[in-house]
């Protein structure tokens, strides 16, 4: 094995560099919690633009993102069933798939969909949560050792200076 390590991950110039500076003094670093707020403007950018397009896009995922939209999604595509059904009757099997994949499916899918994934990143979220506590109680304790360690350096130092000067006045 070599000591030469690749670097698999493709990161940005300020993750690197605050990894390396947690590496070179992890005494130093502290954790954080980052949150949906703070990486939103990722998508978009920062401008008003960019927060206007991230506001309405949370707003029509929340709205749409709902079991009473699929409720009144699936009424909307009851409403064509008769037509859809009339027409699957008289041997038009295309209508009829039509209507189930497109006109049903699609609209009733979509938000039950969308609320499925809420409740995963709810999930994820609380998880996140519960992680940031239990890394940022560690490195509270791998701090507390260093400094118990560099302690103890600290007192083994002193032991061998006052045994060489024993040796000395020994000799």
């Amino acid at each position: 094995m070599t000591d030469q390590t690749v670097e698999r991950r493709k990161s940005s110039p300020q993750h690197r560099a605050e990894y390396a500076a947690a590496q070179a003094a992890p005494t130093e670093h502290l954790p954080r919690l980052v949150t949906t707020p703070q990486v939103r403007y990722l998508i978009h950018g920062a401008g008003a633009i960019g927060q206007l397009n991230s506001r309405l896009a949370v707003l029509v995922t929340k709205s749409v993102g709902t079991m009473w939209a699929a409720y009144l999604f699936m009424l909307i595509g009851l409403v064509s069933l008769p037509q859809a059904w009339h027409a699957f009757i008289r041997g038009d099997t295309v209508t009829g798939v039509a209507w189930l994949s497109q006109s049903f499916l699609q609209l009733v899918l979509l938000p039950i969909i969308i609320v499925g994934q809420n409740v995963i990143s709810a999930s994820q979220d609380a998880r996140a949560e519960a992680d940031h506590i239990t890394l940022t109680t560690l490195h509270a304790m791998n701090v507390r050792q260093l400094q118990m360690l560099e302690q103890q350096q600290q007192i083994l130092q002193q032991q061998h200076t006052i045994l060489e000067l024993l040796k000395t006045k020994a000799a």
